[in-house]
């Protein structure tokens, strides 16, 4: 089940428009997602990273304006290599940089290093990259033997909020339909997107079951996986609820000896 569209065809896009006049916007709508990449890494890692990156070269995968790299940098990494593929970020992140006073240790780029880090880390992406396997195969070869990856990400899809802005109340995302959602919100963006896919970070309806195969299919192997319920279902969290009632996905992926 990915979406199950309770309303079909022009009533939905109607009830839609007259329920939700404007597009929320996107304070509204996280809320553990807008912790800092520290606290974020701090929930992902037990305590000794930070001791660990002091002389290691750390790439911040997807590192968008910078803001992520630049903390491992103040946080003691000896090298970080933000990533980002597009190139209009690169330079604002540069000058982020120099003005925390860490240019010497960072640097910006939109192409993944070859067998250079020590660490990958990658903050609230993984339910936005449009071929996550080839993203993860990436990631391994970025990665030195025995290297690791450092992720964080949420909300994942049968979340509350997994429709990211479409969700303009709890799992709206599901139940109405990819077309009429995005319909309506061209009503408040001009970039035209006819899809999830298409919108601004896009959304690739990442599952915890998704992931987890994808990393079993994938260079990596899974050292280490902690779902962070929401905090006022914590009590519901387990086994069967993990999808609908998890709010952050922390996990730690080794790269597989016989990588290549």
């Amino acid at each position: 089940m990915t979406n199950c569209s309770v309303f079909r065809g022009e009533p939905e896009y109607r009830l839609l428009r007259h329920c939700f006049s404007r597009q929320p916007s996107s304070e509204t709508r996280r809320g553990e997602h807008l912790e800092s990449c520290a606290s974020r890494l701090t929930g992902a890692l037990d305590p000794g990273f930070w001791s660990a990156i002091a002389d290691a070269t750390v790439v911040d995968f997807g590192c968008g304006y910078g803001e992520g790299t630049i903390e491992l940098a103040r946080r003691g990494a000896g090298r970080v290599i933000g990533i980002d593929i597009r190139p209009e970020v690169l330079v604002p992140a540069r000058e982020r940089a120099s003005r925390a006073g860490v240019a010497d240790r960072c640097e910006f780029t939109a192409h993944a290093p070859s067998r250079l880090a020590d660490y990958v880390v990658s903050i609230d992406a993984f339910e936005h990259f449009s071929e996550p396997a080839a993203v993860l195969k990436t990631m391994a070869n970025t990665l030195v033997p025995g290297g690791r990856v450092i992720a964080s990400f949420g909300p994942t899809w049968y979340h509350p909020r997994g429709g990211h802005l479409f969700s303009v109340f709890p799992w709206a995302h599901l139940l109405f339909s990819e077309a009429a959602l995005c319909r309506w919100r061209r009503d408040f963006r001009s970039d035209g997107a006819m899809r999830f896919a298409e919108v601004e970070g896009g959304l690739n309806r990442m599952t915890i079951r998704r992931f987890e195969r994808l990393v079993a299919e994938s260079p990596l192997t899974l050292e280490r996986l902690h779902l962070r319920p929401i905090r006022a279902a914590r009590f519901l969290h387990g086994r069967w609820s993990r999808e609908f009632l998890t709010s952050v996905v922390d996990c730690v992926l080794v790269k597989r000896a016989t990588s290549y």
